[in-house]
């Protein structure tokens, strides 16, 4: 029985851009750069590239993607993947994604500049938006990996390119670099005009979620998983409204949670929490939208009713206008309002 509504916008609002390359990408940039690729056939690289079994944490998670940034050799390449996440997407039958993305992470391998991964991303998904007539979004990504000066300067890189960038993400090593380092960052991107969306309550507590809330000002949390720690917390987040962009499978595959079964977001939706059904990584975590959709969600305990909830949740909390968000639904609905 498809749980996917058909009558209503497909949408995934937590994508890494870096972390969704194709396996076919990598064996061709590999190939034209002379790269030391670890396989040289799809089946070979597939379990050096992609999650085959659950890992002992995040940053063990992190390093599936030596090779999806390992081949972005130059600016081209940027915009190949760029450019193919747009494809992938409507190929899923998505009908807006929000593609985040590293500017630092990605430059580093090949020593490239942040300012330069920004342009040649935004021109790859300008570009595919107009060929395939697909609502795309970007968030930039600030890495906390690196540590806030190295943060600043990717922050820098990205509002270079403001108004063609709709939000900024706090993602990396939660466990070792606290929201509190990064609080002058995101009152920069406030002050440019940008949505804030954290990575919280992943490899923290309930904790991180309430500094990324109140510290750093988060209209939504990527994963948040830990919320279901602190009953004030999850109170606080229905009554305000943010966003849960929850990511079933790579929870599994990061030891975050031990199984499906064990996920949070089933009573998320219970307590009346806007949380949402993302892919994450789809490159680095083997699956697609209708995966998680089809297998996860099913498998995390949700009635249909629930997922038809978690999908009209996906269009409320979008990084979109009111038209924006009208504009999605007419094509299912005609002209009824929101």
């Amino acid at each position: 029985m498809p749980m996917i509504d058909p009558n209503f916008p497909l949408i995934d609002l937590h994508r890494h851009l870096d972390g969704s390359v194709r396996i076919e990408t990598i064996l061709e940039l590999g190939r034209k750069h002379n790269l030391p690729l670890p396989a040289w056939d799809i089946e070979g690289l597939r379990p050096q590239v992609q999650i085959t079994k659950p890992q002992p944490g995040v940053m063990a998670y992190i390093a599936k993607f030596e090779w999806m940034v390992g081949i972005l050799v130059d600016y081209a390449d940027c915009r190949r993947i760029a450019y193919e996440n747009v494809e992938d997407a409507r190929n899923e039958g998505l009908d807006y994604v929000e593609l985040r993305f590293s500017p630092w992470f990605m430059a580093e391998p090949h020593g490239l500049d942040p300012a330069g991964i920004v342009e040649a991303v935004i021109d790859g998904v300008t570009e595919a938006q107009r060929e395939i007539e697909r609502k795309v979004n970007l968030i930039g990504i600030i890495s906390r990996t690196y540590g806030p000066d190295s943060a600043k300067a990717e922050l820098n890189a990205l509002l270079n390119c403001r108004d063609d960038i709709v939000a900024l993400d706090l993602a990396g090593d939660e466990a070792n670099f606290p929201g509190e380092l990064f609080v002058d960052h995101m009152h920069l991107a406030k002050d440019a005009g940008w949505h804030i969306t954290i990575h919280a309550g992943e490899s923290a507590g309930a904790e991180s979620v309430w500094q990324a809330l109140k510290g750093l000002g988060a209209e939504r949390i990527g994963h948040g998983v830990h919320a279901e720690e602190d009953e004030e917390l999850l109170h606080y987040m229905a009554e305000n409204g943010i966003g849960i962009e929850a990511n079933l499978t790579s929870n599994v595959q990061t030891s975050t949670v031990p199984d499906y079964a064990s996920h949070p977001l089933r009573r998320f939706l219970e307590d009346g929490l806007m949380a949402t059904i993302n892919t994450d990584n789809t490159g680095v975590s083997g699956i697609d939208l209708p995966y998680e959709y089809e297998v996860a969600a099913p498998a995390a305990g949700l009635t249909k009713v629930q997922i038809h909830q978690a999908q009209r949740n996906a269009l409320e909390v979008a990084f979109l206008s009111q038209p924006e968000k009208q504009e999605l639904l007419s094509k299912y609905t005609g002209d009824a309002p929101l």
